[in-house]
């Protein structure tokens, strides 16, 4: 037995420098022939235990501190969908995380989005609160934040100090979480560490290093212990196409060795299968990984904890990113298989009978979006992975006459599939996107069934008989009217202004044209079968929709779709009402 490298996540907002802090921890120690130079390795990074003690030297003797870990690994793929993508049995695969966050701008919607997701995943994190030395008057003195903040001048101290606790009243806010710049942290059980830095002068990754070392020691021992001589557990990262090897798998390995020639299980779409490895691969040393022109190494052995891109030729179309990955050794290959199952099928939920449709590209990427979901009441009638198929599109169909609200797709980092007429199609990159633009359709869309649902309402009228045009006194009466407020169409019946019913307008002409509305000013002829002018009703007398109760209690509900004036006509007609029934419409 032994321990492994924590796995540390770096997450954030786009442009707030997740990929400097990571550049920093790498390229700074990256000289050639340096011993113990930071290696890369497929989708992470490994800082060896000697460069932590190099960077940390004076920390460490300040602290008394003995590190027991033998390095930590970055996974150097940065944002949401690589931290979502990277789960193992029981949850994240990450062990911490760093938040980056701009001092100077604050929380953005991908920040309250990676800690929310992290709470999701009880990951414990740091926030590393970044372009320190863009705040006005910033002075860079010296590499050790605390020593470089001792050395500012008054007002940039009590800038940073405000931007700080910025930080805290919005994290306390947002999420109920105390926090508290790191060496003022009473407790790292219950305060979240920040760290103000600068990735670009490189101020204060020392003390971000030495968070993370800490953190690590103290609240990971057990899960950091590995079996090294141990079969193989690991989480695919990426699936890609590399010229001369065909389909490869970049792996992140956080238990055990992997050896060249031996097998593993992958997990799939459909059932685990096997596979025997055909090459384990390294980058080069001292290589950027995101050069296209980088070459690879074959290795013999990995162990733990570290990423490998490995080949075989019996790698299918249902390798995905976010499957598990076990090394067989002496193990039973049917039981490997269950756990295997097991692990993709551990991500369930309470599917509703009724509700939207999601779509991911990885297990762990969906597990995140239904999280985040359900954190919003959100029904999900079914959730999958892959792109969209016909099938999904005709199950959102299906909910479109129960409840239109429940005809979306949301798809995240799939390919793009249209709209329907019946089927909201949203496909995003970033979850926090994915659901607000969900959340805007469903505004609109709850606005256009309400205001249909008015229609079929009575609505809220007021109208006067226009002096000297009374067409025909009776049998059908035929009235001149005017509309004062509102807007008035055939069947509707109106009242006086004692709220006793005086009929039905059965229909109105303008220029002896038939009409099936009149709005506010207008004036037409209405018939009004079963009346008698001069003794239901009068000229220069106003009258008014007569609005049952049920009808009231809804139209309370609508009253957005309503204007001003007609909100005061609807409280003239209550206020009739309430004369015979005090309680009417309450």
């Amino acid at each position: 037995m032994g321990i492994r490298s924590p796995i540390i996540s770096v997450l954030g907002h786009v442009d707030h420098g997740k990929s400097s802090i990571l550049d920093a921890f790498r390229g700074s120690n990256i000289v050639k022939g340096e011993a113990g130079a930071i290696t890369q390795a497929i989708g992470a990074s490994i800082m060896p235990l000697d460069i932590i003690q190099k960077r940390c030297g004076k920390l460490i003797e300040k602290l008394n501190m003995k590190i027991t870990i033998p390095g930590i690994l970055f996974i150097d793929t940065p944002g949401h969908a690589a931290f979502t993508s990277l789960r193992k049995r029981g949850g994240n695969l990450a062990d911490i995380a760093i938040v980056v966050i701009d001092i100077n701008e604050g929380f953005k919607p991908q920040t309250i989005e990676a800690i929310e997701i992290l709470k999701s995943f009880k990951t414990p994190f740091v926030i590393a609160a970044n372009k320190a030395d863009l705040l006005p008057g910033f002075v860079k003195k010296s590499n050790n934040f605390l020593e470089c903040f001792a050395q500012q001048k008054e007002e940039v101290k009590q800038t940073i100090e405000n931007k700080l606790y910025e930080l805290v009243g919005v994290i306390y806010e947002k999420f109920g979480v105390s926090s508290e710049r790191y060496d003022r942290v009473e407790s790292y059980t219950k305060q979240v560490a920040i760290v103000p830095c600068s990735a670009k002068e490189q101020i204060g990754l020392e003390e971000l290093l030495m968070v993370i070392t800490g953190l690590s020691q103290k609240f990971l021992e057990q899960t950091l212990n590995l079996n090294i001589e141990g079969p193989a557990k690991g989480v695919i990262l990426e699936v890609k196409e590399d010229k001369g090897l065909g389909k490869t798998i970049d792996v992140i390995l956080y238990d055990g060795s992997l050896v060249a020639g031996e097998s593993i299980i992958v997990g799939s779409l459909n059932e685990p299968f096997k596979a025997k490895i055909r090459a384990l691969l390294m980058p080069e040393p001292l290589v950027d990984m995101r050069d296209k022109k980088s070459k690879f190494k074959t290795v013999k052995e990995v162990v733990a904890a570290t990423g490998v891109k490995i080949s075989s030729p019996d790698f299918t179309q249902e390798v995905i990113a976010g499957m598990p990955i076990f090394g067989i050794r002496n193990q039973n290959e049917d039981e490997l298989k269950k756990v295997a199952m097991d692990q993709i099928n551990e991500v369930t939920f309470d599917t509703d009978k009724d509700g939207i449709i999601v779509k991911a590209d990885t297990l762990g990427s969906l597990e995140a979006i239904i999280k985040l979901l359900r954190d919003q009441g959100l029904p999900i009638r079914k959730a999958s992975i892959g792109n969209i198929s016909k099938k999904d599109i005709s199950d959102a169909e299906s909910n479109y006459e129960k409840d239109p609200l429940h005809s979306a797709i949301l798809g995240f980092n799939i390919a793009q599939e249209e709209s329907t007429e019946h089927v909201k199609i949203i496909v995003r990159e970033v979850i926090y996107s994915l659901i607000d633009d969900y959340e805007t359709w469903r505004k609109e869309i709850e606005l256009k069934i309400e205001a249909k649902e008015l229609e079929n309402l009575t609505k809220p009228v007021k109208v006067e008989v226009l002096k000297n045009c009374i067409f025909r006194q009776s049998n059908p009466c035929i009235a001149g009217i005017e509309v004062i407020e509102g807007t008035i169409k055939p069947g509707v019946y109106i009242m006086d202004k004692t709220g006793k019913r005086i009929g039905e307008m059965k229909s109105m002409q303008s220029e002896n044209q038939n009409i099936s509305l009149a709005d506010r000013g207008r004036q037409v002829a209405a018939s009004l079968p079963g009346v008698t002018a001069g003794r239901q009703i009068h000229e220069g007398e106003i009258y008014y929709s007569d609005i049952n109760e049920e009808e009231f209690k809804k139209i309370k509900k609508l009253t957005k779709h309503l204007s001003k004036p007609e909100i005061e006509v609807l409280k003239e007609i209550a206020a009739i009402k309430r004369k015979t029934n005090p309680m009417w419409g309450v």
